[in-house]
């Protein structure tokens, strides 16, 4: 059950939405902006939103869809270790420079959306890397409350992005497979915690 605190923060968040400050839909205000307009602590702030998604991400289906990706993710990543050329790793290596100069956590998440797609693109097929972003654009949500919510993500997450592309660099199927399939498993199981209530875990 939320704190008082928490609960007080879910119906002001309510409210900007039922008086219209806020549309249904749109994104919510960075952190530290909407403890402000809500007059609260951003860690009350970021609980409440936490709150809020995670119910949605119950009724959204977002495990099945990351239990999905558990499957394609890894397969990419081992075909794009075959056949990534030196522009295909210029690419990825500028994108996790932009993921470390991120001013926000959405920029963040947009520029790990942008080295997964990144990755498919260079798997050398298309219908993978088709169904790949259909999977992406499903998880946004939860990879935007993972970087707000757990202390360890953003950094891990770079940790992670920096193994998958040395083992694309050297060309390892293999090893690019097992630690794409680490990276989303982390996820994974970091939302399954979260659901059922758990303690948040660090990771990517």
């Amino acid at each position: 059950m939320a704190a008082p605190r928490t609960e007080t923060a879910i119906a002001r968040i309510r409210d900007l939405i039922t008086s219209g400050e806020l549309a249904p839909g749109s994104r919510l205000p960075p952190e530290h902006e909407l403890a402000a307009q809500l007059g609260l602590s951003r860690n009350t702030a970021r609980e409440a939103v936490r709150a809020l998604m995670t119910a949605r991400m119950r009724d959204d289906g977002v495990l099945e869809v990351l239990e999905v990706r558990r499957y394609l993710e890894p397969a990419a990543t081992a075909l794009a270790a075959s056949r990534i050329d030196a522009a295909g790793l210029r690419a990825l290596r500028a994108t996790i420079g932009r993921m470390r100069e991120a001013g926000d956590d959405e920029e963040f998440v947009a520029q790990d959306a942008n080295f997964h797609a990144g990755v498919a693109e260079v798997s050398g097929n298309g219908t993978l890397a088709s169904l790949l972003a259909g999977l992406s654009s499903r998880t946004m949500r939860v990879r935007v409350l993972r970087a707000m919510t757990s202390a360890d993500a953003l950094r891990s997450t770079i940790d992670q992005h920096e193994a998958i592309y040395t083992a694309l660099a050297a060309g390892d199927p293999n090893l690019a497979q097992a630690l794409a399939m680490q990276h989303v498993v982390t996820t994974e199981s970091w939302l399954r915690q979260l659901v059922a209530g758990g303690p948040d875990e660090g990771g990517a």
